[in-house]
């Protein structure tokens, strides 16, 4: 099949030199695009090689769209806006109610960008790997389980968006399930409800996972994060186009030209200018990737990116279905600098989508096209008629591109359009209103819980089973391991983008710090210890879900008494700690006891919580110290175990109990001294 532009003007012989010189161009198309020529004028000719292109890859693998043509996924080249969300968000897990609040979120959504076709439910990364539970355990781990997420995905699914779940390869070093984590990745898509599978760090799917989703549940996409193989086009109805190379002339989307029914999603996430990536989509007819919270770390939109994501969607949504038909004409021509065009056709509605490459605005005549009786002209972004000056056969079609923005022409006759069409034109129109030209971003500073004092100690005698500690002002050092999720955001040594850092090395740094005096625990609270407490006091969190998982009958295991109490969050050690009359240390503090050796190691070695919780409104952390005798071993995308020096400093994501309580954390405390 070839393009609708060429299609007649290229016959068998001319289409087969044609494909031997795209070749020579487009080495097997392997590439994600097909990088145009910069001169306008030779852009008929590369039109032709990417038509021959396209159908000598589709005859040499005897290209078959039974998949793409199967009801069940007929919703899939329509789910143009996907948000990657943290399913420990702030905004969307309610810790206290241990509950999703789906409808605020999706709200949320619409009026920053438009709303949402699909969201990535990401679970797992970066926390996986600090006890052994698998990529399936965080999962069951969250609020209600599997039938909580069921719940959530229904509610999602009512408001007309798709549901993931993530799958990890990399995940081999954790608990296993005693089978193949393609069944187990069966079983999570039928128990939640799940519309896809975002394939994690792959470029694409082993063969039986496609077997598998279709006996679990029908309708079930595949998405890759790395470039699909033109071969994998007709199993996998999506992918990422993740940090894709651009040019000034817009490049084309290889499986999407050979596919017109295969959506990306256009995603650079540590950006903070998504101009590109938005023009990428829009000139390819695909989707994009909104992605904010960026494993814990925040890389918010700029008001200006939000503002044209929101004239875009609605326009992609209503014609969906010319985005994914074969009359696609790649850089027709436009009239002023730097603005380029694709046109859609199918139906008697031309569609032209634009794009503006300038920093300044482009205004005035944007396109000159073939004039068509009785079809009459719109900006689908200022949501207006245009009243072109026709000359010759031709309409000079007029208007203005914002510096950085896209632009939107139809054209057709009132039946071709819709009978609804003027009440979408008004909507366009109300969405322009709105339309925000700052640039700036929106930060989110991190802010420190405060730490409340206990009731001081006799500094010459400190109570039992606890060392003193000076006063002193110092510079305390940290080290920590480069990963995605970042540590903390004031600190210029860690940067901007971790992968341009270096993932994965360990960087160091010194922050000033104040502490004491104040006495530390000589070792880790233990499972007697705790036991005491729990009788003592009555406590019992508020939810229940892992709490003291390890112990047998409500008590600790035998031989495990003096062993450090794990299985306990933040909160119940803070719970443990103000019955005692104690507090957890500060980071600092833990540090410094250590340093002056008034403190050590238990029976056994697992990390510490700190009084270091912070949050940005959308993510929680703590740090943890000291490390743990567990590592789980086959993956950097792990994180960190083992036993740790003492200036090491891990950020420990948090979510709610049934996530934060682990195998390998547990505490100590300290009080503050006269």
């Amino acid at each position: 099949m070839t393009n609708r532009s060429t299609r007649g003007l290229v016959g068998s012989r001319a289409l087969v030199a044609l494909a031997v010189a795209a070749a020579a161009v487009l080495p097997a198309a392997a590439a994600p695009v097909l990088k145009p020529p910069a001169d306008p004028a030779a852009w008929p000719a590369w039109r032709e090689e990417i038509a021959a292109w396209r159908a000598a890859t589709r005859a040499r693998l005897a290209y078959d769209d039974a998949l793409y043509r199967r009801p069940e996924f007929a919703w899939a080249p329509s789910c143009f806006a996907v948000c990657f969300l943290m399913l420990c968000d702030e905004t969307f897990l309610d810790r206290e109610a241990g509950a999703y609040r789906v409808e605020a979120f999706l709200d949320r959504e619409v009026r920053g960008f438009g709303g949402c076709d699909g969201v990535v439910l990401w679970h797992a990364y970066p926390r996986i790997g600090f006890d052994d539970r698998n990529q399936f355990d965080f999962y069951r781990d969250l609020p209600g389980g599997l039938d909580g997420l069921r719940d959530a995905s229904r509610r999602f699914r009512a408001r007309g968006v798709r549901v993931f779940v993530d799958y990890n390869p990399w995940d081999t070093g954790t608990r296993r399930e005693g089978r193949a984590d393609i069944d187990a990745l069966a079983d999570l898509v039928k128990a939640v409800e799940a519309d896809g599978v975002f394939l994690d760090t792959m470029n694409e799917g082993p063969a039986r996972i496609r077997q598998a989703l279709d006996a679990a549940r029908p309708g079930v996409v595949l998405e890759s994060e790395l470039a699909l193989a033109p071969g994998a086009v007709a199993s996998h109805h999506m992918e990422w186009a993740q940090w894709i190379p651009d040019g000034e002339v817009p490049a084309v989307l290889a499986n999407k030209w050979l596919e017109r029914r295969h959506l990306h999603h256009v995603t650079r996430r540590w950006d903070r200018d998504h101009s590109g990536e938005l023009q990428m989509a829009w000139m390819n007819g695909t989707g994009i990737l909104v992605w904010e919270n960026v494993f814990g770390t925040w890389v918010g939109w700029n008001a200006r990116d939000r503002s044209t994501l929101r004239a875009m969607l609605p326009i992609q949504r209503r014609f969906a279905a010319l985005l994914a038909g074969e009359g696609w004409t790649p850089l027709v021509p436009a009239v002023p600098p730097r603005v380029y065009a694709s046109l859609w056709e199918a139906g008697g509605v031309r569609l032209w989508t634009l794009v503006n490459r300038a920093d300044a605005d482009a205004q005035g005549a944007l396109l000159r096209v073939p004039h068509r009786d009785g079809e009459t002209y719109y900006d689908l972004v200022a949501g207006r008629e245009i009243r072109p000056e026709v000359a010759g056969g031709a309409a000079a079609l007029g208007g203005t591109i914002r510096a950085r923005g896209v632009g939107a022409v139809v054209s057709g006759t009132p039946a071709a359009l819709g009978a609804d069409f003027p009440a979408f034109l008004a909507s366009q129109a109300a969405v322009d209103r709105r339309f925000d030209s700052d640039t700036s971003f929106p930060a989110r500073p991190q802010v420190l819980r405060p730490v409340a004092p206990t009731k001081k100690a006799a500094r010459q005698a400190p109570p039992a089973g606890m060392a003193a500690v000076e006063a002193a002002a110092f510079d305390l050092p940290v080290s920590f391991r480069v990963r995605e999720c970042g540590l903390y955001d004031t600190d210029p040594p860690i940067g901007r983008d971790p992968l341009a850092m270096g993932l994965h090395r360990t960087k160091r740094f010194t922050r000033p710090a104040t502490v004491g005096p104040f006495a530390v625990d000589a070792k880790p609270v233990t499972n007697a210890r705790f036991a005491e407490f729990l009788k003592a006091s009555g406590y019992r969190p508020r939810h229940v879900a892992r709490f003291l998982r390890h112990w047998v009958g409500g008590r600790p295991p035998a031989g495990a008494e003096d062993a450090p109490v794990v299985w306990v969050d933040l909160d119940d050690a803070r719970a443990f700690a103000a019955w005692a009359g104690k507090r957890l240390p500060t980071e600092a503090e833990w540090f410094r006891a250590f340093d002056r050796k008034a403190a050590g190691w238990g029976t056994a070695r697992v990390w510490e919580w700190t009084e270091s919780e912070r949050s940005d409104g959308r993510t929680r952390f703590a740090v943890l110290k000291g490390g743990a005798d567990y590592r789980a071993e086959g993956s950097d995308w792990y994180a960190d175990g083992g036993p740790r020096d003492i200036d090491f400093a891990a950020k420990f994501l948090l979510a709610w109990p049934g996530l934060d309580r682990c195998a390998t954390i547990g505490f100590r405390c300290v009080v503050d001294l006269e």
